[in-house]
């Protein structure tokens, strides 16, 4: 058997576009979609009308089966067969691309050949990038697109994103995020004691190594919120952010990930410490020279200057940079600005 588009009588679509009559053999539209073979089919399938732009992608090509055994005396005997194959909905990114969002089950050999069709016709419409996003119960959809030449960009718990690169050359898309984001809680009451935690699982499991409580950023939250999370899951203690004291990049550090470490100062609001069950061995108030002195502390670079940064807050005016709620141009979702306030003459807060 072999597949030709049949001829398509004019069909009005939304706003005044047009399908004119493509007649494509299955080795060109039905079979792998390389770039070559995308270059000719283009022309021939989506020609633009008199009064209109290019057809949108709901349009749906139809597909004449035809025997190869057939002999001239049936001519008609394939005519009767024709099936659509309808192109996969889509809606515009703001970077000439599509988004297709899968929500309905999908046979993979249907979903092939209607991938396949969408391709040539954002081609034709002069589209870049292809995003499609697959929700978990739609996993035998991930095959067939592969094999079109999609990748994967990122996976979430309930789905999975793939993207193709319609353009000839190096693509342009955004690489799935890149760093993951943590931060670290000092906080110091007025007896001049840190709060300081031994954890029961990771790499200082067992060490006696006595620490500031840690975290990582969950989605969605703001750093300054992190701390304030961290610090009441670790150790119980209520406590207000200040400042962002410092901060420090690093490369490799989680699944090849980036790593983004911010040092947070925090004020007590409670001194009552009970310890989570589930991650911490033991928390205290440590006198802060009694942490410095650690072995741990003394041998570790990053853990000394981060000392030093916290002990010149409490002791010499160091300026770290205080949350700002704000809006920008782009969102009227508050947000937070972190900023040096101290030499804005205390404008926006802070110590």
């Amino acid at each position: 058997m072999s597949l030709l588009l049949s001829n398509l009588s004019m069909m009005p679509i939304k706003m005044g576009k047009y399908l004119s009559k493509p007649c494509i053999p299955e080795s060109s539209l039905l079979g792998s979609t390389s770039r070559r073979s995308l270059k000719s089919l283009a022309p021939k399938l989506l020609t633009k009308h008199s009064k209109g732009s290019w057809v949108r992608s709901t349009v749906a090509f139809r597909i004449r089966v035809m025997s190869a055994s057939m002999n001239s005396s049936s001519p008609l005997a394939a005519e009767n067969e024709v099936r659509e194959v309808k192109l996969l909905d889509a809606i515009n990114d703001d970077h000439e691309g599509v988004i297709v969002n899968m929500k309905e089950p999908m046979d993979s050999k249907a979903f092939s050949s209607a991938l396949r069709a969408s391709i040539v016709h954002w081609k034709h419409q002069g589209k870049k990038g292809i995003w499609i996003q697959l929700p978990i119960e739609l996993v035998n959809l991930v095959e067939p697109a592969v094999k079109e030449g999609f990748w994967y960009h990122h996976a979430e718990p309930k789905h999975l994103m793939l993207v193709y690169w319609i353009p000839e050359g190096i693509h342009t898309l955004p690489a799935n995020a890149s760093h993951r984001v943590g931060i670290g809680a000092f906080v110091m009451n007025d007896k001049r004691e840190v709060l300081v935690v031994q954890e029961k699982s990771g790499v200082l499991r067992g060490k006696s190594i006595w620490k500031f409580p840690t975290g990582v950023v969950d989605e969605g939250e703001d750093i300054c919120a992190a701390a304030v999370r961290e610090v009441k899951e670790e150790t119980a203690i209520e406590a207000e952010f200040v400042e962002v004291l410092s901060f420090r990049q690093s490369h490799k550090s989680f699944f090849g990930k980036s790593d983004l470490f911010f040092l947070c100062m925090l004020r007590p609001l409670s001194f009552d410490i009970q310890a989570q069950e589930s991650e911490i061995e033991a928390a205290q108030w440590m006198p802060c020279e009694e942490y410095a002195a650690q072995p741990f502390v003394q041998e570790n670079e990053l853990l000394k200057y981060l000392y030093d940064v916290c002990l010149a807050k409490k002791d010499k005016g160091y300026s770290g940079f205080s949350s700002v709620p704000t809006t920008s141009s782009f969102s009227d979702k508050r947000h937070y600005l972190y900023l040096n306030s101290q030499d804005l003459n205390g404008k926006y807060g802070g110590l």
